[in-house]
């Protein structure tokens, strides 16, 4: 369905909308009933079934002039696709609620979906359904389901004398958004990992075939992650600085805004990589690089030492 170009989402009608969204998502095999019924109906042939839910608020977690719409629809997509990962499973089916003025363009929403599920498609997941009212600015509620076919990977499960390691890239986003923060657009390649995460989707699953005993998706900062998984376990972790190459874009960047570039790298958020122990290095996996350490204790160090600097994301 098409509607004209100017048309805004009271134009289009919430019934419109709803019909619109539905012939942008696909169904895959295991969706016996999708969108339009009261609520989905999935088949789940084996395994755990894994749950999670976000939420992204105008304002706060993206602005409409920094990301266009199918930016956002990513973002959203991939930030809870990457909670599945997290847990060493795959995601196969999403809901979507969103919350809307009525002179939101169209368009914004059409594109939105669109972005959304390019992001699901590449991962072989669908979107089953969700809900759409009217609200002051965008709210976007995102629940997905996935299985795990190993037992879940948790938090909690880190001991002394193991390794940790990431998978993924780690401060490109953090340095994306420092650079739209001061007005700029520039290195594009940060801004748009900002805009568009890649998330190390198949290295969730291959860690928990691997032996990981904790893992964690890297949402908020990486040192913000790893006390994440030092309390929960019951442990210290110490990350080793020298475990990581900075890549030209990051350098860049710190240079012109006065700031080491690590902190990019150890406190910013939203490149949804992951964060795991493994028993010995041995174990990890390709893909995965170790940059730190577990021991008895508890807290978070760098390098032996206590952090100074940024650790990640706060929400309140």
């Amino acid at each position: 369905m098409a509607f004209p170009k100017d048309a805004t989402l009271a134009d289009a009608g919430e019934f419109g909308l709803i019909e619109a969204f539905i012939s942008l998502f696909d169904q895959g095999e295991h969706v016996l009933i999708g969108p339009g019924d009261d609520a989905a109906v999935l088949r789940i042939r084996n395994g755990h079934v894994v749950v999670s839910t976000d939420l992204m608020v105008e304002g706060r977690h993206f602005r409409r002039d920094w990301s266009s719409a199918e930016d956002v629809g990513h973002r959203a997509a991939a930030q809870n696709l990457s909670d599945i990962n997290a847990m060493g499973g795959t995601a196969h089916s999403l809901t979507i609620g969103l919350a809307a003025p009525a002179d939101l363009p169209a368009q914004w929403a059409l594109d939105f979906a669109r972005g959304f599920a390019a992001e699901c498609t590449g991962v072989g997941a669908s979107v089953v359904g969700g809900d759409l009212t009217r609200a002051d600015e965008v709210v976007i509620a995102v629940t997905v389901i996935g299985a795990c076919t190993e037992s879940p990977v948790v938090r909690s499960g880190a001991a002394a004398g193991e390794v940790l390691a990431l998978a993924g890239r780690q401060g490109w986003a953090g340095g994306g958004l420092a650079v739209l923060a001061r007005g700029f657009r520039s290195p594009r390649v940060l801004v748009e990992a900002y805009r568009r995460p890649e998330p190390p989707y198949a290295q969730g699953r291959l860690a928990a075939e691997a032996g990981v005993t904790a893992m964690i998706d890297i949402s908020d900062g990486l040192l913000a992650e790893a006390r994440h998984l030092a309390e929960a376990s019951g442990v210290a972790i110490d990350v080793r600085t020298s475990a990581f190459e900075l890549a030209e874009p990051l350098v860049a960047v710190g240079a012109a805004l006065g700031v080491d570039p690590l902190e990019f790298v150890l406190g910013g958020g939203d490149d949804h990589g992951l964060l795991a122990t493994f028993p010995s290095a041995a174990q990890v996996p390709p893909g995965w690089r170790v940059i730190g350490s577990v021991t008895a204790g508890s807290g978070v160090t760098v390098n032996g030492a206590e952090y100074e600097g940024p650790t990640g994301w706060t929400h309140f």
